[in-house]
């Protein structure tokens, strides 16, 4: 019974022009998706029609989960989006420094080891019961005098937050140790190795988003292969030149004639038929 299902599903899936997506499970989802499309209850846009989603929702059943792909009721995830980067680990740092995270973010680093970024954010705290006016501080430079009536309120305080993105990737530890070293209140290292140092002011541990310079590494093998046959042909071009230079700059020998050699054995000849001849005495 089971494989007529499965016949009668791939007949309409023919005729209606559905695709099926690769995460679609056959050998578990045919049965049911086939039920499902002879009833009409999945051939539905998500999006459009919230009513007939949750009919396909019922009619699949337990296995909406594994079968919502086979009729493109799930939605489709951001293929663009990265998984490592999309995932952090917080924590918050003991015995923080504002102090010294304030005067190293707040200008650019000339090494561009860090960039800072600073933006406001809302605060919100409940004040205690009283008619004295209280003080609050919020890091360096900030402070803000509340007035209570004696009723506990709610009250917004709009204060600068900053961040600071290590410019390379860097492991958990060594996140942790770059930002305590810096005064940072808390930090949050990404799963792709980007590392963000979090002031005080800042609440849920900063910006849950890797904006780091030079990290995640990116797939330059194309351009090192380039840049490794450009510099190969330079160097080759190079020998070459030294192997012209070295023949321009020896020293070529005289080539000496025939019709010398003949002429300087000439010579000698009749130097030693003079020599030999014996002179005569006087």
């Amino acid at each position: 019974m089971n494989i007529n299902y499965f016949f009668v599903f791939i007949a309409l899936l023919a005729s209606l022009f559905i695709p099926i997506c690769f995460a679609c499970n056959e050998a578990v989802c045919a049965s049911i998706v086939s039920k499902c499309m002879l009833t009409q209850s999945c051939k539905c846009d998500l999006k459009t029609n919230s009513s007939c989603s949750r009919d396909c929702f019922f009619c699949l059943d337990y296995l909406y989960t594994e079968c919502c792909s086979c009729v493109e009721m799930c939605p489709k995830p951001n293929e663009t989006e990265s998984i490592l980067s999309s995932k952090s680990h917080v924590e918050t740092l003991p015995e923080p420094m504002q102090n010294l995270f304030d005067v190293l973010t707040e200008d650019k680093d000339p090494h561009l080891r860090w960039t800072s970024e600073t933006f406001p954010v809302q605060i919100s705290f409940i004040t205690s019961v009283g008619t004295d006016p209280k003080e609050i501080k919020f890091g360096t430079g900030t402070k803000v005098t509340m007035k209570s009536d004696g009723i506990d309120q709610e009250e917004d305080v709009q204060v600068n937050c900053t961040v600071a993105y290590m410019a390379q990737c860097m492991s958990w530890n060594k996140c942790k140790s770059s930002c305590r070293s810096m005064g940072a209140t808390s930090y949050r290292w990404f799963h792709d190795g980007c590392c963000e140092c979090v002031g005080a002011n800042c609440v849920n541990y900063g910006i849950n988003e890797s904006k780091c310079l030079q990290c995640p590494f990116h797939d330059t093998n194309s351009d090192s292969e380039t840049n490794f046959e450009n510099v190969s042909n330079g160097e080759g071009n190079e020998d070459e030149n030294h192997e012209d230079d070295h023949s321009l700059n020896v020293v070529k020998k005289p080539v000496r004639k025939e019709h010398e050699k003949p002429k300087i054995e000439k010579n000698d000849k009749e130097s030693d038929m003079q020599n030999s001849v014996p002179k005569k005495a006087i």
